[in-house]
């Protein structure tokens, strides 16, 4: 499976700018393909160039079609994206079980309507599913742009090949435990200096937490050396106090 079979389709939208936005969130997923059904703004829309941002390839390279059939005539399976449910003959899906209805190879079309009033029942009749994105039972109507991310995610999540696993920049090395047990170490002498650690029969399970905090923190090297310093800075601070 591949997101180069993934077909965006914007049937008769009104804003330039929700095209422009909805260019710009397909190609945060890697999605290429934008279609056009007779847009109601003057195309090409310097608004839409405007919101698209880093995506104005994904707008010139959008082809404009003058109907809904022509748009998927190259499709296997049209999705349609509806707020409201509609008295079609027509199977309706949850958006999280869009993954169930894609299969391996297909060229796949997700279309969505106008943004006041949505696709038509005529409309719909060309697709094989109406999907509803789970939404405020009372005010349930989403941005053209919102709709189209809330597919694009569900879309690359399934067409991911490996899980998708993020990592810090921060280059700082974990602490030994030598080092953060030097450092309670410290804190602790600290503490009995100023008689923190009292009542002496309370004395260990006190220590005990503290060194549960620490330990249980996975603190860096830099970390460690900051807190130290934190703790001297406070220490010879109240010395001269």
């Amino acid at each position: 499976m591949s997101l180069n079979n993934i077909y965006f389709i914007l049937v008769r939208p009104q804003l330039g700018e929700n095209i422009g936005s909805v260019a710009r969130a397909i190609k945060n997923f890697n999605i290429k393909y934008l279609r056009i059904v007779n847009p109601r703004c003057n195309w090409p829309n310097q608004k839409a160039l405007a919101t698209s941002v880093g995506a104005k390839d994904v707008l010139k390279s959008a082809k404009i079609y003058n109907s809904i059939e022509k748009s998927i005539g190259d499709l296997d399976v049209i999705f349609a994206s509806s707020s409201r449910i509609r008295k079609v003959n027509k199977k309706i899906i949850s958006i999280f079980d869009l993954k169930k209805k894609i299969r391996k190879n297909q060229k796949i079309g997700i279309i969505f309507g106008p943004e006041a009033s949505g696709l038509s029942n005529d409309e719909i009749n060309n697709a094989d599913y109406l999907v509803k994105i789970p939404t405020n039972k009372n005010f349930s109507s989403l941005n053209l742009s919102h709709s189209a991310i809330i597919f694009c995610i569900h879309i690359f999540q399934l067409f991911s090949k490996k899980k998708i696993i993020y990592k810090s920049n921060y280059k700082s090395s974990v602490a030994k435990k030598s080092d953060v047990n030097k450092f309670l170490k410290f804190i602790i002498n600290r503490l009995d200096e100023k008689g923190f650690l009292q009542p002496d029969h309370k004395r260990k399970s006190m220590i005990r937490n503290i060194n549960n905090i620490f330990h249980r923190s996975n603190l860096s090297e830099q970390e460690i050396r900051i807190l130290l310093g934190i703790f001297s800075t406070l220490n010879e601070f109240n010395k001269k106090s």
